[in-house]
Parts: C-alpha cells; structure tokens; sequence
C-alpha cells in the first residue's frame, strides 16, 4: 500500500513563551524593516512609525493572545486547515481593529494597505516557523540513528552475547533475563517513532541497557535509582534518557579500572519534570576521547528546543567529582500526570 505523504507544514504551539515570543519578535522586525525602506521613500518622519503603531501593536497583540487560547483546538486540526485559521483571524482581527479606530476619528491606513500587511506578516511567520522546524526535525532520526549505531559497535554486542554465553550455564535465568533486555532495547530503537513517549517507558529502557553493561562490566558498574517519586505517566520526547546514561557508562565508569556509580533521578518540581543523570568523571590520565565528543548531548538540545523551545533546557557540568546531565521540561496540563510529591531544584 502506498503510504501517505506527511504534510510538511506545521502548526506552532501558540502557548509556549518561546515561540509566542519569536513571533512578537519577528513581526516587530518586519515592521521595522518595512518602515526602514518607505519611510526615505515617501519622506515620512518617525512620528509616522507611532501613528502608524496605533493600529499595528493592537492587532499584533490581540492575534498572539487569541492564538495562545486557541492553541489546543488549533494542534487538533490538520496543519493546513490550522494555518488557514490563523490567517482568517488575523485579517479578522486587523479589519476590526481598522474599522473601530477609524469609527473613533484616528487616522487608519487604507484598506487595501490593511490587508496586505497583515498577509505579508503571516506568510512571513508561518515561513519562519515551518522552516525551523523542518531544520529540527531530522533531530528525532538522528537520535535513533546514533543509538542504533551504538547498540551494533561490535564489542557491546559481542559482549553481551558473551556475557549470555557465560551464563548460560552457570545462571540460565539471569541468562534469558538479559536477552530479554537486548531485545527491549532493539525493540525500542526501532519501534515505529513517536514525538512523546511516558517516563515509565523511558526509565525501562534507560534498566534495560544498564541491566546489560552491568553484566559486561559487573562490579565495576554501581547503580543508584532515585525515581520513586517521579510522575511515571509524564509525557517527554523518546531516547531523552537512555543516551544520557549511555555516555555516564562510556565516559564515566569504562575509563576507571576501580569503576563507580551511576546515580538516576527524577522527580516533579511544580510544573516540570526534571532529570539528573550523574557519573564520575574520567581520570586524569584517560585519552581524550573519554570525555566524548557531545553529539548525543546537541541532539538532544535540538529535539527539546523542537518541542519545547524556551522552556525546556538541557545542562551539563562537573560538581564534586561528578559530571552532571540535567533535563528539565514542562508538564502540559493535557499530561495525565500524577501529583507526585513536588521538590525545589536549583
């Protein structure tokens, strides 16, 4: 069967401050654009650009304020029929604006002017948005792309098959155990995508794969869990924790004969979800490979800044020994997310 092509447009999520922000921004640059080349044209003085603001910033604001509430019903509509909605509401909004200033005496553009301005900016922005996230979006790919390769490196692979073989005899459950693991992880990796998966789903993943390091590198690995408290039905981007305890183990527990431990947390701090993945640091004397070269770490920034813009980040850095990932992302009130006890994060 022939399968569909996907629509390439895309509707912005008009709620996030990021994106509501990028918008005020960008409109407020073409204005200023625009003025810039017509106003040495026509001879006008910047006191035109404030006569002109009358109309422009009201309308700019009432169409942002009435995009964030329609937000949700907006993303529920194919894209195209979405975007065709906010453009009758901004040349709605625009007219109406017009037609109550002029009513009050104020000086107004013509109408034709009216209609094309409020056209131009909403190509404009629409354009922006679609082109930002069709540079995001092979993120997701990547990110599968690169986990994949990481799981078919020859010597996790033949290690793990080893570590089957080797106890086979001696522990034949712990045997089937871990290549139920491996299959979970393969499962997972190429499972069909989703823009949004449950934490449960992602702190499975993120044992599985330390469940089969921990045979490869026994004691060397230490575990420490600190997920008891976490909303486990919280929504966030798939293959968010699983690199991030896969470099903790390459670049924090393989380079050190005596190894070290791993610790996982996640807990919900108000309205956000955070993450910390903590390992120790490499020793001195490591190559400087060791440290890794932060393609899992940019791809995530991308997938997060994809889905949440301004207000999900990704930080890392050194405290007392110890390399520390942090994630922290917001829950969405649509999230079916349990009150989990809530805890304050610096």
């Amino acid at each position: 069967m022939r399968q569909r092509p996907t629509a390439r447009l895309t509707v912005p999520d008009f709620r996030n401050l990021g994106v509501l922000l990028r918008l005020l921004l960008l409109a407020e640059g073409l204005r200023l654009l625009w003025w810039a080349i017509e106003a040495p044209m026509r001879g006008h003085a910047w006191t035109g650009w404030w006569r002109e603001g009358a109309l422009y910033e009201p309308v700019l604001l009432t169409v942002t304020g009435v995009l964030a509430w329609l937000a949700p019903w907006l993303r529920r509509l194919p894209p195209l029929r979405a975007l065709w909605m906010t453009a009758l509401l901004a040349m709605v909004v625009a007219l109406l604006w017009r037609a109550g200033l002029q009513r009050l005496g104020l000086m107004v553009p013509p109408l034709a002017s009216v209609v094309v301005a409020t056209l131009a900016v909403w190509l404009a922005v629409v354009g922006y948005f679609d082109w930002r996230h069709q540079r995001l979006s092979p993120a997701l790919a990547e990110a599968r792309l690169l986990a994949l390769q990481s799981r078919m490196r020859p010597h996790f692979l033949f290690n793990s098959l080893n570590g089957v073989l080797t106890l086979i005899r001696r522990d034949p459950g712990r045997a089937e155990a871990m290549l139920e693991d491996l299959a979970d992880l393969y499962r997972a990796l190429l499972a069909e995508p989703r823009a949004l998966v449950p934490l449960r789903e992602e702190l499975a993943l993120a044992r599985a794969y330390l469940a089969v390091e921990q045979v490869r590198l026994g004691d060397r690995l230490r575990l420490a869990w600190q997920v008891d408290t976490a909303p486990d039905d919280a929504l966030l981007p798939p293959l968010t924790l699983q690199p991030l305890v896969e470099n903790a183990v390459r670049h924090g527990i393989e380079p050190r004969e005596e190894g070290g431990c791993v610790t996982v947390e996640a807990f919900r701090d108000d309205d956000h979800l955070v993450l910390f993945v903590r390992n120790p640091l490499p020793p001195p004397q490591a190559p400087p490979g060791a440290r890794g070269n932060g393609l899992a770490l940019a791809n995530l920034r991308e997938r997060l800044d994809l889905l949440y813009d301004a207000e999900a980040r990704l930080r890392v850095y050194e405290s007392e020994g110890e390399f520390v990932a942090q994630v922290r992302l917001p829950i969405r009130a649509r999230d079916p997310v349990s009150r989990a006890p809530r805890r304050s994060v610096s």
